[in-house]
């Protein structure tokens, strides 16, 4: 199945709705910023945007939304704080964008239910909670589904950062080579090295000339590892997370990006959805329209898919005749089939793994650098199903 199949199964996106007249609707937001290697600010950023322009044009359902951001930094403590605080304002539902240590209990305790767009660490995969996508374990079955079916490779090597976010990333992609059959050895470095350490990190990796190379590396780790790939002249393929493929990297990398391919990020066509996009997150970007792809959109990216996915859920619940509250944008969101994220390219399937009842996302296009700083669609991929692959 491409990608391509799939455009005409989502909403259309106009400005045609006016203001909404409903009531007010108040809605919690926790993201992690200001902490280092946890920062993600342009979730909420986007986020904010995207309520924003809802709050002209249509709101949840005509229901205008008034958005409550906590900041958590990365602790249990700091993510407890934020659950308590906005279950004191009385939010009807909580959204999550990167939220290492959620509170479930304390949300689940006042009723509020929450739907996040990336579960993070083991337990979110059973929370009582919806994520829209699949994180570290989905994500990783996809990059093991993609070098066994498409790459046919028997062997790989893994550079990662030595912190636990990266661990735990590091630790499903090896359980889901393992169930491919696939063999792997990892080289770990410190979250931010010099050039000569990512290039020696990259030299470990590459011996034995695996089949493979998948770099768990993020933000600044992106550039060395494309750099230090291009200086020794390895021409090994690399695999690695939409993360790499932020506009900002690859302004900087350039050519040095050739023969890498980047898990989740879509086809960048023009599409009434695309062009809105563009449209709410330049005044944020502080760039022209035209300079924004779906590459560009970084993290970012995640906080309106989630924010915009949301709003064209509760616009069919309104064309069905149900009322959007918190709870039946959850409860529609967990039972109904056929639905898409933001964009109609990717469908979504709550609980499609029985070991993973909070996924709603399992499969993920594929994107590779194709020249002149350009990112695209890998030529002859479609949707990568990662469920075979699942740990």
């Amino acid at each position: 199945m491409c990608s391509s199949d799939l455009d005409s199964s989502a909403p259309a996106a106009t400005d045609e709705a006016g203001p909404p007249t409903g009531p007010e609707m108040l809605v919690g937001m926790v993201n992690t910023e200001g902490t280092p290697g946890l920062d993600f600010p342009d979730i909420r950023r986007f986020a904010e945007a995207a309520f924003d322009y809802m709050n002209q044009h249509g709101g949840f359902g005509n229901r205008p939304v008034k958005l409550e951001s906590c900041i958590a930094k990365g602790s249990p403590e700091t993510s407890q704080a934020c659950a308590q605080e906005l279950v004191g304002k009385g939010v009807e539902l909580v959204i999550l964008g990167l939220d290492l240590f959620p509170d479930y209990k304390t949300y689940d305790a006042a009723g509020i239910p929450v739907i996040g767009v990336l579960p993070i660490l083991p337990g979110d995969y059973t929370a009582n909670a919806l994520f829209l996508t699949g994180g570290n374990a989905t994500s990783m079955a996809a990059a093991a589904a993609y070098a066994k079916e498409f790459l046919k490779a028997k062997t790989v090597g893994i550079v990662s950062a030595d912190n636990p976010g990266a661990n735990g990333t590091a630790a499903s992609l090896e359980a889901a080579l393992d169930k491919a059959g696939i063999t792997h050895t990892i080289v770990k470095g410190g979250d931010n090295e010099t050039d000569a350490g990512y290039q020696g990190l990259i030299r470990e990796a590459a011996k034995g000339n695996p089949d493979l190379l998948i770099s768990l590396y993020a933000d600044a780790g992106c550039i060395g590892t494309m750099r230090g790939r291009a200086a020794l002249g390895i021409t090994i393929p690399v695999l690695t997370t939409s993360i790499c493929a932020d506009k900002d990297v690859i302004d900087q990398v350039g050519d040095d990006a050739t023969g890498w391919t980047f898990i989740g990020i879509p086809e960048d066509k023009e599409t009434p959805e695309r062009a809105l996009i563009r449209k709410i997150v330049a005044p944020v970007m502080g760039i022209p329209e035209d300079q924004i792809d779906a590459a560009s959109l970084g993290l970012g990216g995640l906080g309106i898919i989630l924010t915009m996915s949301l709003r064209d859920y509760a616009m069919q619940m309104v064309d069905a005749g149900t009322d959007v509250t918190g709870k039946s944008l959850y409860d529609y969101l967990k039972t109904t089939k056929g639905l898409f994220l933001y964009g109609g390219q990717t469908p979504i399937e709550c609980g499609g793994s029985p070991s993973y009842p909070s996924v709603c996302s399992f499969v993920f296009p594929m994107a590779e650098y194709k020249g002149d700083g350009k990112v695209g669609p890998v030529d002859g991929v479609g949707l990568v199903d990662s469920k075979p692959y699942l740990p």
